[in-house]
């Protein structure tokens, strides 16, 4: 079984995705794999700070990507054998990431890739929670239960911003949130791969509810289509 859940950036889709297959995996006696694909575009942007690349040519991150090999396995990322799970998440590299997310020919080499993945999990007999902007739309458009999460912008700055005070770091919740509604104008109104509410997704709005409560939401959702 293919599980998507898309939504805009910081409404908790990596988190929860993440809870719901070890959860999925601890009730059902299934392994259920989590597949982060934020993480494979960050591996490309890390790639390209790696190689030096000029940012405003693309073809020189789209021949990178042909030219390497990321996988997801066990909830980590690996970039050339290389296991970059920690690396993906810094700063630099999340500054980049729009230009490996944004660029169609590398949205387009994404998309068999992660279909090429969920294949290796069910030939082994494994589920799969899948997370992204265009899982439940581009990627598995067939998958039989689809996830919309979301949140609205203010409450994903609080969320950012407290996430950056758990670690001791400083932010400003205006340049968050000015953050945050760019990061959606550009998801959604890309040529390839857009943001988008997939057919048939069960739309969950996670203002004011626990990461607990929406994976049970989720769950009871799951058990009522089998």
């Amino acid at each position: 079984m293919i599980i998507t859940i898309d939504g805009p950036a910081g409404a908790g889709k990596s988190t929860i995705a993440r809870l719901l297959a070890q959860t999925l995996s601890e009730q059902s006696g299934k392994t259920f794999e989590y597949l982060d694909t934020g993480s494979m575009y960050r591996a490309i942007a890390l790639l390209g700070l790696r190689r030096h690349v000029d940012w405003n040519i693309a073809g020189q991150l789209e021949s990178l990507t042909k030219n390497t090999t990321i996988n997801v396995n066990n909830g980590k990322t690996f970039l050339d054998g290389e296991d970059v799970t920690e690396l993906v998440r810094s700063p630099e590299v999340t500054e980049k990431t729009r230009f490996a997310a944004d660029n169609p020919a590398i949205r387009l080499i994404m998309v068999t890739l992660q279909r090429s993945i969920a294949e290796q999990f069910v030939r082994c007999g494994k589920g799969l929670v899948t997370e992204g902007r265009d899982q439940g739309t581009a990627v598995f458009p067939d998958a039989p239960i689809k996830f919309f999460l979301t949140a609205t912008p203010k409450e994903r700055a609080k969320r950012r911003l407290k996430e950056l005070q758990d670690c001791g770091k400083q932010g400003d919740f205006n340049e968050i949130l000015r953050r945050i509604t760019e990061r959606d104008l550009r998801d959604t109104s890309r040529t390839v791969g857009p943001l988008r509410i997939p057919e048939n997704a069960i739309q969950i709005v996670s203002d004011g509810i626990t990461i607990e409560n929406v994976v049970n939401q989720m769950l009871q959702k799951i058990a009522a289509e089998k």
